[in-house]
């Protein structure tokens, strides 16, 4: 099998393998030209202006004639994608049979929530003190005893010199990692003159346990370095009382992520994650679905799926503000991929859009959440928040996500505050890049189906979140990005 069609409607169909001009496709059909792996054929004769299908949906219309056996790219595909436009209510229905729920051994929290990790946070108010922090974390890592995991400072460049929105998106995500539950202590630190005040933070935090969380002004401190360090050791005394136990799946929230995707994105890892998401959401979980201008042009699919009518109407509403914000910026709504997703075999963003949703699976939607919110209701739920990979990582790990599920054509070696499991679409990227790669999808492409990958992905997430370390956890990749005014895709 060296070309899939993914659905019966489809006129293109996807290359398994590299196919070289000339080779036989199968039902008559043969390459009219050299085709990479993961990239799209013609599977009959596609008239300039017709739709172009995949997933049973148009992806752009053929920019001239398309032969049946062509090679279906830039050069004769382009967005149908014209306006804002208005997505409209009709509802499907998606509930999912009840599945019992598994356990996994993690650290139960007094408020309720779980951790999948028990370490020691570090976050700077501003980044005036991202050395100090740096410093904190190098210097005090043999904290990381009994059942306290390490010792983690986060650096951003904000905290001062912002204002309005960009100030508040700063302090909310801040804010909302000091209560994650994967931290079983957090030394917060601050200078002492930023526009970050400790007053601001602390309204923002509400009624925290200050057991678990400590502040620190460097400012205010003879040595800030002995006093960090101090701080460090009673959190990590309050941590340690914590340990691993039989948890249910119920408590899992976990984030869903692809970056440098290719054309098998949508065909193996995409659809596994979603196989995945709907047994987690059937056992009582919470998966987290992001990147909002990467459901542009793939908005009937998603949102006919949200529980009830005023749903809709905020996710439809969370869409059409992120459209809005790049008109006012003056920048194209559709002007995407990016040029590593076109090398894979991607297209236009009605491609983009399609593959990537396929990750949220066929639950109903139960929630909308804005940037920087927590999660609230389980269930599948909509988080607001750009493409870029580290801006959006940050932002389900402050929604509540204790796991990130991040699909990948091209690679990548960032990890989020929170565990970041990296799923190959193909196995030749998983086998040569085994220092990032954790787990591989590229099956799918050879005839296993998306729930068999999605039960496999099931138990490496119950693995990883038992403690075993993911390959960005065991490399010391561990960071996090702040979104800001302006259009980030």
């Amino acid at each position: 099998m060296n070309l899939l069609q993914i659905h019966r409607l489809d006129n293109v169909a996807v290359a398994l393998a590299p196919l070289e001009a000339g080779a036989a496709l199968g039902g008559g059909l043969t390459a009219r030209e050299t085709v990479a792996a993961g990239h799209k054929v013609a599977l009959r004769p596609i008239a300039s202006g017709q739709n172009v299908v995949k997933y049973g949906c148009p992806i752009g219309r053929a920019s001239r004639d398309i032969a049946a056996g062509e090679w279906v790219h830039v050069h004769n595909l382009k967005t149908g994608l014209t306006g804002p436009g208005r997505a409209v209510y009709r509802p499907v229905s998606c509930e999912l049979a009840p599945v019992p729920a598994r356990e996994f051994r993690g650290f139960l929290r007094p408020d309720g929530r779980a951790g999948v990790r028990n370490e020691l946070w570090i976050l700077p108010l501003v980044g005036c003190v991202n050395g100090v922090a740096q410093s904190l974390a190098r210097e005090n890592a043999g904290l990381a005893a009994g059942t306290v995991d390490g010792v983690y400072a986060f650096p951003h460049p904000y905290g001062c010199s912002q204002m309005d929105e960009d100030h508040a998106r700063t302090r909310t995500i801040l804010a909302a990692l000091a209560g994650h539950p994967n931290a079983g202590g957090v030394l917060v630190l601050g200078l002492g003159c930023e526009n970050l005040t400790r007053e601001q933070f602390e309204r923002e935090l509400g009624d925290y346990d200050r057991d678990r969380v400590r502040i620190l002004i460097c400012q205010d401190a003879d040595d800030e370095l002995a006093e960090g360090a101090r701080l460090l050791r009673e959190l990590a005394a309050y941590a340690g009382r914590f340990a691993r136990q039989p948890i249910s799946v119920s408590k899992l929230v976990v984030g869903l992520k692809c970056g440098g995707s290719d054309g098998l994105s949508g065909v193996t890892a995409n659809p596994a994650v979603g196989a995945f998401s709907d047994s987690l959401v059937a056992q009582g979980g919470t998966a987290i679905l992001t990147e909002v201008p990467e459901m542009f042009g793939a908005e009937e699919l998603l949102l006919g799926r949200c529980a009830d009518e005023g749903l809709f109407r905020q996710a439809a509403a969370m869409v059409e503000a992120c459209k809005d914000d790049y008109t006012a910026h003056g920048q194209p709504v559709y002007e995407n991929p990016s040029p590593g997703n076109k090398a894979g075999g991607i297209t236009t963003l009605e491609e983009k859009s399609c593959g990537c949703v396929q990750k949220g699976g066929s639950a109903p939607v139960r929630g909308v959440l804005g940037y920087g919110e927590t999660v609230r209701t389980p269930g599948l739920n909509l988080l607001s928040g750009p493409g870029n990979d580290l801006i959006s990582a940050t932002a389900l790990t402050a929604a509540g996500a204790q796991l990130v599920l991040f699909t990948t054509g091209r690679g990548t070696p960032f990890g989020a505050p929170a565990p970041t499991v990296k799923i190959a679409t193909n196995t030749p990227l998983y086998e040569r890049k085994r220092r990032w790669m954790d787990f591989d999808a590229g099956p799918v492409a050879r005839g296993e189906t998306a729930e068999m990958c999605g039960a496999r992905l099931m138990e490496t997430a119950l693995v990883v979140c038992s403690g075993e370390r993911t390959r960005s956890e065991r490399a010391g990749y561990r960071e996090i990005a702040i979104l800001r005014g302006g259009v980030t895709l």
